[in-house]
């Protein structure tokens, strides 16, 4: 079903996938990967959650997709936080939803993303991730070395650029060489090809000044403010577990870490499979939430 609902004067679309012939358990908000559209992972998990008897809505967050706002591909996670917190007030608008508890889910990025949220909305209560790239800025620092500095400063001159001139500098999401926002061969495989480049609105773009809020962003703080309980599900073999585990281990209240077998990070996306190993270990724990 698509739905719209307005989040800081924009249009947000999302697609909210509903249990057949059965009232929901609850509602699931999904936040998904980096510069992704509703179509792919979160889409995925949503359709996956429905048929476990969830309302689970996966939405373009603002600047990608179907949804409004500008520059176009501008990956600002405040923002997307801010998209969560509409989409928790949209669903309370709903007679089918709004009496029924609200979690949250988050795939990739979107994981780290979905902690500052779920630290910010009390009416979140319950948080699952999905091969969770949980952001550390101090590591991200530390990752990029004496370039720190310079890409920040890129950032800030495209943001100046956009706000006096409205051009918006982009660069690819994906590539196989050159300047791109995710240099992993891994990602361009799904990406850059018709496997998943070819879903919904998807745009391999990236805006530049996004760098000024994604690469200083840290959800590793997040996790200390978060009080509900919390299911992470990860791989050796995923991006991170080094910062998943990092993440885990700063949460203080009720947490469980469950790790499966993968081939690397994608194929969480849209291996049907693994999406339902996933997905079978978040409705055991989100059920617990809401018995």
């Amino acid at each position: 079903m698509k739905v719209e609902f307005p989040s800081h004067g924009q249009t947000v679309v999302g697609d909210l996938h509903l249990p057949k012939g059965k009232p929901p358990l609850g509602s699931i908000v999904l936040l998904g990967p980096l510069t992704s559209v509703k179509e792919q992972a979160t889409g995925n998990y949503a359709a996956a959650l429905a048929k476990r008897g969830w309302a689970a809505l996966s939405f373009d967050p603002r600047y990608f997709g179907e949804s409004g706002g500008q520059p176009r591909q501008y990956e600002n996670p405040t923002a997307k936080i801010e998209d969560v917190v509409a989409a928790v007030d949209y669903l309370q608008t709903r007679a089918d939803l709004a009496s029924k508890p609200q979690l949250a889910v988050g795939v990739c990025a979107g994981a780290g993303y979905m902690a500052g949220a779920v630290a910010r909305e009390p009416r979140l209560r319950a948080f699952g991730a999905v091969a969770g790239f949980f952001h550390d800025a101090e590591q991200q620092r530390q990752w990029s070395g004496a370039g720190f500095e310079q890409t920040l400063e890129r950032a800030r001159a495209a943001r100046h650029r956009w706000e006096t001139t409205g051009d918006a500098e982009t660069i690819p999401a994906v590539g196989k060489e050159g300047d791109v926002a995710m240099p992993l061969a891994e990602a361009f495989e799904y990406y850059g090809t018709s496997r998943g480049g070819s879903l919904g609105g998807y745009v391999n773009a990236f805006a530049v000044m996004s760098r000024e809020h994604t690469l200083v962003y840290d959800s590793q703080s997040a996790a200390r403010e978060v009080r509900v309980p919390v299911t992470l599900v990860h791989s050796e073999d995923a991006l991170s577990p080094s910062l998943a585990r990092a993440f885990f281990e700063k949460l203080g209240g009720d947490k469980h870490l469950e790790w499966l077998s993968s081939t690397g990070q994608i194929d969480f996306y849209d291996d049907p499979n693994l999406i339902e190993a996933a997905v079978a270990v978040l409705d055991a724990s989100f059920r617990k939430q809401v018995s």
